[in-house]
Order: C-alpha cells, then structure tokens, then sequence
C-alpha cells in the first residue's frame, strides 16, 4: 500500500479498512475476485472494526458496576432462576415492545449479575443501557438539584434504551427520593424500558421510600407492563463459606482414634508406624 492512500485513508477514518487492505489485496489477486466482491470485504472489515468501537463506547456509557455476562452465570446452583426467562429478556423482545422488567428476592441470589449481564448483551445488540444503582441514582439528583442541574441529570436517565435501576431495598432512602423516582418511571413509562432489582417485597417500597403515595404511583405505572422475576435459594457470595463449614462439620463427626499409649488423636492425624527390621 502507497503512503499516498494510506493517508487518504486515515483522513476518511476508515482505520478497519486500513487494517485488512494489504491482505484483501492480496486475497483478490489470489482468489481472482471481481471488484464487487473486494468492496464488499473490505466495507465488511470496516463495519465490524466500527460496530466494536461503538459496543465499547455504549459499555463504558452504561457505567455497569462488574464484568458480569450471562455465561458466567450458574444456573444450576439455583434452580429459582429460569435460564430460558433470563436469555428471553436478554435477547431483546421487551425493549422492543417498551416493556419492563423487576426482579425481587434477597441479597446475593444474582440479580445484579443478571441484569448487568442483560445489559451488555443489549448493547451488543445495539440499545443503549445506563446502569445505577438506586442509591447513586438518588444521590445524582440531590447533588444537581442543589446546583440548578436537574434537567441535565434528568435527561441522563431519560435517554437510554434500557435504565438499570440496582439494589432497592437495601436501606431506607433520603426524603424526596420517591419524587425522583416517580418522575424517572412516569417519563420512561411506555417509551423506554426499565429493569430494576429489589431485596425487599414490593409491598415495603413505602417504607423504604418515605412516601407510601409515591410508592404506590411509582408500582402502578411499572408493573402495569412489567415482568416480575421473583428469585429465591441461598446466597452465591456464601456458597463457599457453607462448603467450608460443611467440610468442618465432617471432620468433626470422625471418632477419635486412641493410640497404644492411650493418647487420644484428632480425627484425621493417624500416625503411621514402621516396624524395624530385626538382624
């Protein structure tokens, strides 16, 4: 390749195009293609150089909290999670449609990895996601409300494909906090979609809130096209402690073995004796 086009090239921004087009080059010589097929290859390489760059901006905008995706997940550890519900909202049907999606059960049962990992599936897809959890979310608006920024924040919230609200139910919120979020909900309603999780039962949120009307407004609007993914079992992040303490329980249950010299031994830590050969 001349210097002269790889100029050209780097002022037009066609950086996949410049990567692959000495071995396109040569492909097309060796493979005898008509220059149909050539321009087809290399505005391919350059799609696919253009649509990684953007699914790496759309991550980095979305601001996920880990680098969860859905492979990583065990479904069998528990058997609450439908893996066919999780790969159906995954797959986009219910952004498409402006619906919702809530999924409600106690802390540490994966619903934060569920919905981090649905959100980077839907960038790859093309939607763009935010991620907040509830708590960051709240904070956002009383900061910029103290600053006269509530539009600018506001829109931020607005304009995603999909909003991720993380980690309702953890502890009581701020006052004023229901307003927020009743506006982010009644803005987004029907035109954007939302996934939220929650640790405690939706019936508590007006305790949660501090505001048991805004509570309620805030339910009736999202659970009217909601789908509600209710998660039970035991906690991933305690799954390895449990195995700890069950491994501790056997060893404890071993009898005790009791030596020639009437010392009793701890389960596990038999001495082993050689006998000395005689001349």
């Amino acid at each position: 390749m001349n210097a002269n086009l790889r100029e050209q090239l780097k002022q037009l921004r066609l950086s996949g195009l410049l990567q692959t087009l000495e071995v396109r080059l040569q492909e097309a010589k060796s493979s005898k293609l008509d220059y149909a097929e050539f321009l087809e290859l290399i505005f391919e390489d350059e799609m696919v150089v253009r649509s990684d760059r953007q699914i790496e901006r759309r991550t980095k905008a979305a601001a996920f909290r880990d680098q969860k995706c859905l492979d990583d997940f065990d479904f069998d550890f528990n058997k609450s999670v439908k893996r066919k519900q999780i790969y159906d909202l995954a797959a986009g049907d219910f952004v498409r449609k402006h619906h919702d999606a809530i999924f409600v059960g106690p802390p540490g049962v994966g619903k934060s990895h569920i919905v981090q990992s649905i959100g980077r599936q839907l960038i790859r897809d093309g939607y763009t996601v935010y991620y907040r959890s509830i708590f960051d979310c709240v904070r956002d608006f009383l900061h910029d409300e103290a600053f006269e920024g509530h539009d600018r924040i506001l829109n931020r919230y607005l304009k995603p494909d999909v909003l991720i609200l993380d980690d309702m139910g953890m502890k009581q919120l701020p006052k004023k906090s229901g307003e927020f979020l009743f506006e982010i909900v009644m803005r987004r309603h029907e035109l954007r979609s939302t996934m939220m999780t929650s640790n405690r039962p939706l019936e508590d949120w007006g305790k949660l809130i501090g505001d048991v009307p805004s509570a309620t407004a805030i339910l009736d609007r999202f659970l009217q096209s909601a789908e509600v993914i209710q998660i039970t079992g035991r906690s991933f992040r305690l799954r390895g402690r449990r195995a700890d303490e069950q491994n501790a329980d056997r060893a404890s249950d071993e009898p005790e073995t009791e030596s020639k010299t009437g010392q009793t031994r701890p389960p596990g830590r038999t001495k082993k004796t050689t006998k000395k050969p005689t001349n």
